[in-house]
């Protein structure tokens, strides 16, 4: 006899709340004019968001390990990483709602009549919106799931809508679309690996649920076991961008609309190390004397060549793209650390490194010249001198990625080398101390251009923001600044919610 599925609903809410929303702006693109869908689109998001964020307060001292059939686990550490992933939404829609980013029709030929016609007539892609919300609620999705088949799902929902949002942008569409099209041939090699591991896992435990395969350690064949982990961590270390599955991170970073790169950036980060952290520390706990080397020495590589390569690029999307792959390093720490503090600490880092990324491509978004955006670091030449407020603060933000102290990224690199250095792993501490100084150099390097260096003799100059751009960037402005003066607001909260249930 078949018997319903048992449902949690108060503790789906924030994600039903969120698809929901999805969902709504659908129709609106099927039945609303198009002179009222950008408005429309951009407050059923916002609604959305902020719904979903008020059901998480709610629900922030409630836990189930049933929440959606021993599929989806609420617990202190999933409710965090999905504020998280909420809070950064709320400060990425602002600036996504800046349609001059997005190309006018997304269907049209780069440089056809169609396209020049539709730029004419001032078009608007709103369909932007749902596949925004729909990648969130995926997001809010992947790092509370608790099986492999939730957690593949999760995966495929918050990936699909990335691949088109990063073909849509309004200049240099050739480069978006190539940037679109790596991306997803890319993603679905990483995404069959990751199902060709949860295949493993299920022929080694029986089951796919991660305490399952946590409890079968020691009873079956290890090989599938390892064979399992590592095609499981392929598809997971693609999405943070670690080495050798980087590959696609500089040309999408550079080629996507720089509103949907900061977003890529912020919240796919934290929903793919949420995942991974728990997938680690609560279904492959056991079996850490079989995965630790390996991890440890990818984190290792991941730090080092992300620092190095970084010190090479001309073009500032593609060195911050080379620079989060060397913090993918630095958060693998936290999860090699398998500890509390280890994951307090990567909870707290997630939350840091998010709203400084936001802040720093929404100021990239804010140099242009007659053709558009700029990104060239040579045209950058001298621009503290055209407009100290906006170097000044995009310096600030530097200064943090560097891990420079009295920031929140030095708080958060203590912190996650502090749980390395307790969990035994030196040798981490030590290749993370010293790419953070080679790192500094390149960031420092772009700070001596801005404001130490004469201005070119070019057109570039700093746009004056909307309003809807200068309340996201000026949020997550501050609350990096807060962060780094006053860490114990946050790192309190994170150590307090460091806690994943079996």
């Amino acid at each position: 006899m078949l018997t319903a599925p048992s449902l949690s609903y108060s503790l789906l809410a924030p994600m039903l709340i969120v698809f929901g929303g999805a969902v709504a702006g659908v129709l609106v693109e099927a039945f609303l004019a198009k002179t009222h869908r950008a408005a429309v689109q951009l407050t059923i998001s916002v609604g959305a968001l902020l719904l979903a964020l008020q059901q998480l307060w709610r629900i922030r001292d409630l836990s189930s390990t049933t929440a959606a059939v021993n599929s989806v686990t609420i617990d202190k550490a999933g409710i965090f990483l999905q504020a998280t992933v909420v809070l950064l939404a709320l400060v990425a829609v602002l600036l996504i709602a800046d349609q001059d980013n997005f190309v006018a029709q997304a269907s049209a030929v780069p440089g056809s009549s169609e396209e020049i016609n539709a730029l004419q007539q001032k078009s608007q892609q709103t369909e932007i919106f749902p596949l925004f919300l729909f990648a969130v609620g995926g997001m809010m999705l992947f790092p509370v799931a608790t099986d492999l088949i939730t957690l593949f799902v999760a995966l495929e929902v918050f990936s699909l809508p990335l691949y088109l949002l990063a073909g849509l942008s309004r200049r240099k569409r050739l480069l978006s679309q190539e940037a679109a099209l790596k991306y997803f041939l890319l993603g679905a090699y990483a995404s069959a690996f990751f199902l060709f591991g949860a295949a493993f896992l299920y022929g080694y435990a029986g089951t796919i649920s991660l305490s399952g395969i946590s409890a079968a350690f020691g009873t079956a064949n290890e090989v599938f076991l390892l064979i399992g982990i590592v095609f499981v961590s392929v598809g997971l270390l693609f999405k943070i961008s670690a080495v050798p599955f980087h590959s696609w991170t500089p040309d999408v970073y550079q080629g996507a609309p720089t509103p949907i790169t900061a977003f890529m950036a912020a919240c796919t980060k934290v929903a793919a190390f949420g995942a991974i952290l728990r997938i680690f520390y609560v279904g492959f706990a056991e079996s850490q004397t079989l995965w630790q080397p390996i991890i440890t020495v990818i984190a290792i590589l991941t730090m080092i060549f992300g620092s190095i390569v970084a010190i090479t690029q001309r073009d500032i999307k593609r060195m911050l793209a080379y620079s989060s792959i060397a913090h993918a390093g630095f958060l693998l720490s936290g999860v090699v650390a398998l500890n509390k503090d280890g994951l307090a600490a990567s909870l707290f880092y997630l939350f840091a490194y998010g709203f400084t990324t936001l802040a720093a491509f929404g100021i990239i978004g804010l140099v242009k010249d007659s053709a558009g955006e700029v990104t060239d670091l040579n045209r950058w030449i001298g621009l503290g001198k055209k407009s100290p407020l906006i170097a000044g603060v995009f310096a600030f933000l530097l200064l943090s990625f560097a891990g420079i102290p009295l920031t929140s990224g030095f708080i958060a690199k203590f912190a996650i080398f502090s749980a390395a250095y307790k969990s035994g792993n030196i040798a981490l501490v030590v290749v993370g101390v010293l790419a953070s100084a080679i790192a500094a150099f390149f960031y420092i390097r772009v700070i001596i251009m801005i404001f130490f260096t004469d201005p070119m003799n070019d057109s570039v100059s700093v746009i004056i923001p909307s309003v809807k751009s200068r309340i996201s960037i000026t949020v997550a402005t501050l609350i990096s600044i807060i962060l780094g003066l006053a860490p114990s607001l946050l790192l309190n909260g994170a150590d307090n919610f460091a806690n994943f249930l079996r």
